[in-house]
């Protein structure tokens, strides 16, 4: 008989699981350790390609796993698993919008891996991993509010979609992380999921899992209240980044797992 998985964990990474500054997940190896020991599958859910994803995958002892990568867009390490749309499409879409618009938008495939890497502080081999892309867009948008929401409008009548993520506005041609999140629960079955995040992005992941987590950052405005706050469904870390991550991953294995017992050491 097959054995149940008790429990899928869907965590967001930079902010979240990964320090948003130094991308360290130190503070965060008790809980993750835990999870491991205790046959727990956790879905790394990122705005990183799949290049980047499974590097960390590996370093993380989470090689196997499946993983929600480029925002959704794409799904790794699960069989039968397809992308949305293309990249190169994405490209293409981007320049049949009004030249004073795409001049307000940078995205990764308008720098080079030095712009990357001096922009998100990644090094530079890690830089050009995160511009080997296969369905989405992360950049930077230097306009107003007013030209975003039309940029975003003609964007739309083409089928793609812009998403504010915690450092990046993220295009892609729809499928989000709360999607792709639906389409691994429907093949591992877990019996609880619970997601944590800490950008706009991550809300319709939090929302719908069984329970979620909105891990702090300092780094930008914190998120409105969130449908199942007022029950408990969703909490809020006091401290940032792996120690919250750490902190709220810990408390929930204590009430699902009482008789396994708390190691917060090793």
């Amino acid at each position: 008989m097959k054995k149940t998985l008790k429990l899928a964990v869907f965590t967001d990474l930079d902010g979240t699981l990964l320090d948003h500054r130094t991308y360290s997940w130190d503070a965060a190896k008790p809980a993750l350790d835990r999870l491991v020991r205790l046959r727990c599958s956790v879905v790394l859910a990122s705005s990183k390609t799949a290049a980047e994803v499974l590097v960390l995958q590996e370093r993380l002892a989470l090689s196997g796993q499946p993983a929600l990568v480029e925002n959704g867009a794409g799904l790794i390490g699960l069989d039968g698993a397809q992308g949305t749309g293309t990249y190169a499409a994405l490209r293409r879409t981007l320049d049949l919008l009004p030249a004073h618009l795409r001049a307000q938008f940078t995205g990764f495939g308008d720098m080079t891996a030095k712009d990357v890497s001096s922009l998100t502080g990644l090094s530079p081999e890690a830089a050009a991993l995160a511009k080997a892309r296969d369905y989405s867009e992360p950049g930077l948008w230097t306009g107003d509010g007013q030209e975003l929401e039309t940029f975003a409008k003609i964007l739309a009548h083409h089928g793609v979609f812009a998403q504010r993520g915690g450092r990046f506005l993220t295009l892609s041609f729809g499928r989000t992380k709360a999607d792709a999140m639906a389409e691994v629960t429907r093949t591992l079955k877990p019996d609880v999921t619970l997601a944590l995040g800490d950008a706009p992005n991550d809300v319709a992941m939090l929302e719908q899992a069984n329970f979620g987590v909105i891990v702090a950052n300092p780094h930008h405005a914190p998120l409105p209240q969130l449908r199942g706050e007022t029950e408990g469904r969703i909490i809020r870390t006091q401290e940032p980044g792996p120690l919250g991550w750490n902190v709220a991953v810990n408390a929930f294995l204590d009430t699902l797992f009482p008789d396994q017992g708390h190691m917060s050491h090793g």
